[in-house]
Parts: structure tokens; C-alpha cells; sequence
């Protein structure tokens, strides 16, 4: 839906606004007045939902009511495409622009009223209408009392027999463009299944086997997918002295490295220091017995000083495709002209990572990204660098997939890994051949 722009307040209008709002939100619950603000600081700031979702506004809330907020405020992001796509056709001009604040309330109405079984209907129709009211429009209270009310008695749209990709990507809540570059790039049944597991909390963790490493590990913080990537780089190198874990926040791949490797010296940079403080205190709380030397760096610019590494990790910053359900906003942010500047990044990184490999040191190149041009693509630009392709091979991830499962790390029931080896690579496809996000991963040898 069209939003409208947004104009400057009087301090009076303000202050009466903030009166009226005090005196309104008292018939708003709690849960999903907090869920509001969320959600519009995500519609008009750069602020991610993970970051807010774990902010001082929720832990004032219950456990029961934070739960509330967070599917509201997950679903919404998840179904947004879908739901504007049905409250358009309920509006009389759909082409005329919206306040944020309107549209907002419109979407957890909807969201409330096609997705949450539990919620009765006049709770989620009433609250929305308070939401609108205490948020500044009195007067669009009717609007959005009618829409709801229209869609609250209108069936839930099915899914048709035969139809366009298009639609596809609408009826699941995806931007079009993105779902048929993954239709060209893996299939439409690989394309179809992964919008699906987009829109729905990510699946615990069924790969690994439980050993005394993996019940440190905890499942909230760490994806299937991510932990992947981290023992991969693991099981590259039997027995490093120095590891560099290249763009280490939020930490916990860096804390797998640890554990597995106890006895290297384990340097973890990050260009974030905000990022990196939040890491250095979880790693602090999880290993406290155990030393990793942390840096404020770009990764791609690394001091001469810190020398070089048996172990590299350069899991680099990209465009995140591969974890829309976990991060639902990225879809309605990213723009197919960010690939090139996310790959321009990740070949400096991996090009200035790979000159600070020693002679026989292994690194694990890894985004969690779909697209070839953050993956296949950077790492054959790697390889065809002159100074480095004499001395560079890959190693087959099918390899070190069988380390893996051959001691226990991850069970020997999977037997879908063979699925997960794309030529020399790694690749998992959410919802296709992976009960995770989405990672890409190259493992690169530097022959003595």
C-alpha cells in the first residue's frame, strides 16, 4: 500500500497528541502497542527487528506478552507483501498514499485476522482501531474499522491450480524479482520451497549429533546453517596454531572455533565495533576460561602485524537472502543492484584473507546469501587472481562433510548431505534440501 509523507507537527499538536495517546493506550494491550512501535521503526529507519525484539520495551513486558510481540512483529514483516496485496483491494482509492501509522495498523489487524487462530476477530479488529486512534488518526479510526471488518468476513485467498511465479511470490509474501532469480538459478520447486520456509519461525536444529561441544552451543544463537559453516572450517584444519575468524560478530562461529581448536591462539575482528562489544560480552559469558583476542579491523585491511594464519574463517557480510525467515525486512529493503556492491566487498575481503594464509593453511569462504554473484562467482574471481592461483586449490566440501559425519559431529542418519554438495561447494537451500538458512561455502588450501 502507498504511504503518505510525512509533515511537520506543531510542539503544541504534539503535546495534545501525547495527552489524547496516554488516555488511549490504556485499551491497547500491551503486546501489540510495543509491536506497533516496532514495526514502525523498522518501516521508517534502517533498525533491524532482531535488534529491537531484544530492546528494553519488551523485557518490561511478561513472558506471555513478548511472545505476542514478537510473532506479531515477525509475521507482519513475513506476510507483508501478501497483506497489502488484500487490504488494496478493500480500499476504495488504493493508490492514494497512507500514513505509516494507518498502514501499520491495517497490517497487524489483517496479520491477526488471517494467521493467528487464537486471536479472536474484535479483539484483533478493536485494538487496531485503538492503535490508529492513540497513534495520532482519530480520524481514519472508520477507515480501518471497515477494511478490517470487510476482510474479516472475505475466505482467506486459496491457492490456485496453475499459477504465475508472480503470484507465487505475492501469495507468499516475497518480492517477484527475487523469487524468479531463484527460479532461474535452482527451479521452481526449489523457489517455491524456499519462500515457503521463509515465512515461518525457523526449524530447530535436527543435523548435529549431541556431543559435549553442541550442548554448549545454544540453539537460539546459532542456526543449523551457521554452525555448518563453522565446523566446516573446523574439520579443514586438524590442528592450527593461529586462527582468524575474519568478521567474527555476533560471535557464534567464532565460539565453535574455539571450542574445537582449545589450544590455538584465536584472533576475531570485526569492522562493527558496537557488533564486536556485543560479542566480546557473550563470549566472555560462554567461554570465560577461554582466551580469543578480539580487534576492531576491516577485514579486508587487516594490520601487517598481526601476521599470518593456519586458519582463516571469512564469512562475509552479504546481502542475507538465505535468511529471510529469521530476518524478515531484508526482503523489503534489498534491491538486485546491491549484489554488485556486496560481491565488489566480499572479493577485497576474501582476496586480502586468502594473501594471509601460510604455507599450508586452509580458509573457509561462506556468506548467507542465494545469489552466485556473493558466492560462485567471487570465489572464481579468487582463484583467477595471478599471485595467488600457483599455490590455491579448493578442497571438495563433500570431504570435509564426511569428516564431519564420520566422527559424530553431525549424525550419520543425514544422508541428505550428499544434497548439500553443489561441485566443490556447499550450498543449502531453506526449505529444499535444508532445514535452515541459507549458506554458501568454499574451502580454499595454500599448498606449502
Amino acid at each position: 500500500m502507498p504511504k503518505a509523507r510525512r509533515g511537520a507537527d506543531s510542539n503544541a499538536s504534539r503535546a495534545q497528541r501525547a495527552t489524547a495517546r496516554d488516555q488511549q493506550t490504556k485499551s491497547i494491550s500491551p503486546a501489540r502497542w510495543v509491536a506497533f512501535h516496532v514495526l514502525m521503526q523498522v518501516e521508517t529507519s534502517s533498525a533491524h527487528s532482531d535488534d529491537l525484539l531484544h530492546g528494553a520495551p519488551l523485557r518490561k513486558l511478561s513472558q506471555p506478552d513478548r511472545n505476542l510481540t514478537t510473532a506479531l512483529v515477525m509475521g507482519v514483516l513475513r506476510w507483508q507483501i501478501a497483506l497489502d496485496a488484500e487490504l488494496a483491494k478493500l480500499l476504495d482509492r488504493p493508490d492514494q498514499p497512507l500514513p505509516d501509522e494507518i498502514v501499520i495498523a491495517l497490517r497487524m489487524g489483517a496479520f491477526q485476522l488471517r494467521h493467528m487462530d487464537r486471536i479472536p476477530a474484535h479483539a484483533a479488529l478493536s485494538e487496531s482501531v485503538e492503535i490508529v486512534r492513540a497513534a495520532g488518526h482519530p480520524k481514519a479510526a472508520g477507515l480501518v474499522n471497515a477494511i478490517l471488518r470487510k476482510l474479516s468476513a472475505k475466505p482467506a485467498p486459496g491457492k490456485p491450480i496453475v499459477e504465475s511465479i508472480d503470484a507465487v511470490a505475492k501469495r507468499l509474501g516475497h518480492p517477484a524479482w527475487m523469487v524468479r532469480r531463484w527460479e532461474t538459478t535452482y527451479g521452481r520447486e526449489a523457489a517455491l520451497a524456499i519462500c515457503e520456509y521463509d515465512q515461518h519461525e525457523p526449524a530447530s536444529g535436527e543435523l548435529f549429533a549431541h556431543d559435549q561441544i553442541a550442548g554448549d552451543v545454544d540453539a537460539n544463537l546459532i542456526d543449523d546453517g551457521s554452525r555448518l559453516i563453522a565446523e566446516l572450517a573446523v574439520a579443514s584444519h586438524p590442528s592450527p596454531e593461529r586462527i582468524w575468524d575474519a568478521c567474527a560478530a555476533p560471535g557464534g562461529k567464532t565460539a565453535v572455533l574455539a571450542r574445537r581448536h582449545r589450544n590455538a591462539e584465536l584472533l576475531a575482528t570485526d569492522i562493527s565495533a558496537k557488533r564486536l562489544q556485543a560479542m566480546r560480552r557473550r563470549i566472555e559469558s560462554e567461554l570465560p576460561d577461554r582466551e580469543i583476542r578480539t580487534l576492531e579491523a576491516d577485514a579486508g585491511q587487516l594490520p601487517t602485524s598481526e601476521g599470518n594464519f593456519d586458519l582463516i574463517l571469512c564469512d562475509v557480510p552479504c546481502s542475507g537472502t538465505g535468511t529471510l525467515a529469521r530476518n524478515p525486512e531484508i526482503r523489503h529493503r534489498l534491491q538486485p543492484s546491491e549484489f554488485e556492491r556486496q560481491a565488489a566487498r566480499q572479493r577485497e575481503i576474501l582476496n586480502a584473507a586468502l594473501k594471509r594464509l601460510r604455507p599450508g593453511g586452509r580458509l573457509l569462504y561462506s556468506t548467507c546469501s542465494l545469489e552466485p554473484e556473493e558466492n560462485e562467482e567471487v570465489v572464481k574471481s579468487a582463484l583467477a587472481q595471478s599471485d595467488l592461483q600457483k599455490n590455491l586449490r579448493t578442497i571438495p566440501i563433500s570431504e570435509l562433510l564426511e569428516h564431519l559425519r564420520a566422527n559424530s559431529v553431525i549424525h550419520d542418519k543425514a544422508d541428505h548431505l550428499k544434497q548439500l554438495a553443489h561441485g566443490d561447494f556447499l550450498r543449502t537451500l531453506p526449505g529444499a534440501d535444508f532445514q535452515g538458512d541459507g549458506f554458501f561455502a568454499a574451502a580454499f588450501a595454500r599448498e606449502a
